[in-house]
């Protein structure tokens, strides 16, 4: 190849570049701007953060890993480790809810662990299995008031492929079953429109629902994008996130006030921290 050839090639790609640079829009929900957070770094033992819930302090943030079945407490101020109650054997575990009672954790299959003694020396827990056939992996629980469910979004199962949609199912905490049939879909067309973004895939890595707006707010990992959805998954918004600050978004939680927290494990070199968005509440 010649000289005059690379050259042409790297022009190229440059003009690539400078093209997706310029088009790709990256945004902020009304009152946020997720160009300005404020940052808290985590300990080693940390570094695959995989869920956070804030505590009513708004001091500690409980949260997990995707490899250790414990709770940690993290404060974000302290150097010293972290305390944590064990409630499993290890495994892959993707996020945690509560309903302000109750404290239940998500694994990547879709059993969930009621986690009874937290905070003493007798931590343990009650499995629940998702009885639903075929690959599943899910990623993301969340607490909806609304009905007392626990609610799980599913990254990739086999019931949703090629049919553009994302299924979610609900656990009741009244009966502690699951629903015979899913909770509501996400349409994967609506996020493409809103977005300006293709993708064959919506893969959901955590979500909480606004104490303020009473909607959802989804992270994907995969997809790099913030969705707001109605409480039923229908989606109003959706945002495109910078790499440069969302590393690797896994997990997210929000003050009584609003103020967002969005934790990212370590990607690409980078070390996993937990970063603040302050909210401005919009007029009634």
């Amino acid at each position: 190849m010649t000289l005059r050839h690379l050259l042409l090639i790297a022009l190229m790609l440059s003009s690539c570049n400078y093209y997706n640079n310029r088009t790709k829009k990256y945004e902020s929900p009304k009152g946020y701007n997720l160009a300005e957070p404020t940052r808290f770094r985590v300990r080693q033992s940390m570094q695959e953060i995989s869920g956070i819930v804030l505590a009513p302090d708004e001091h500690h943030i409980l949260a997990i890993n995707d490899e250790q079945g414990k709770i940690f407490a993290i404060d974000v101020t302290a150097q010293t480790p972290y305390a944590s109650w064990k409630f499993h054997k290890s495994g892959d575990y993707e996020d945690l809810a509560t309903d302000g009672k109750n404290w239940v954790v998500l694994k990547s299959n879709g059993h969930l662990y009621h986690v009874t003694g937290l905070f003493s020396d007798s931590t343990a827990s009650e499995t629940y299995k998702l009885p639903l056939e075929g690959k599943k992996e899910f990623e993301t629980l969340y607490y909806d008031a609304r009905n007392d469910g626990m609610i799980m979004l599913c990254k990739e199962c086999a019931d949703d492929k090629g049919k553009g949609y994302n299924t979610a199912y609900r656990f009741d905490m009244r009966t502690w079953t699951f629903d015979e049939n899913p909770f509501y879909r996400i349409n994967i067309a609506d996020i493409e429109r809103l977005s300006g973004e293709d993708m064959n895939l919506f893969k959901p890595s955590a979500a909480a629902i606004h104490p303020i707006e009473k909607r959802l707010y989804i992270l994907s990992a995969v997809n790099r994008m913030l969705v707001i959805t109605d409480p039923d998954g229908k989606v109003q918004e959706a945002y495109n996130l910078k790499h440069t600050i969302f590393g690797q978004p896994e997990g997210i939680s929000f003050a009584a006030n609003g103020d967002m927290y969005i934790s990212n494990e370590s990607a690409d070199e980078s070390s996993a921290n937990i970063l603040k968005f302050k909210y401005n509440q919009r007029p009634l």
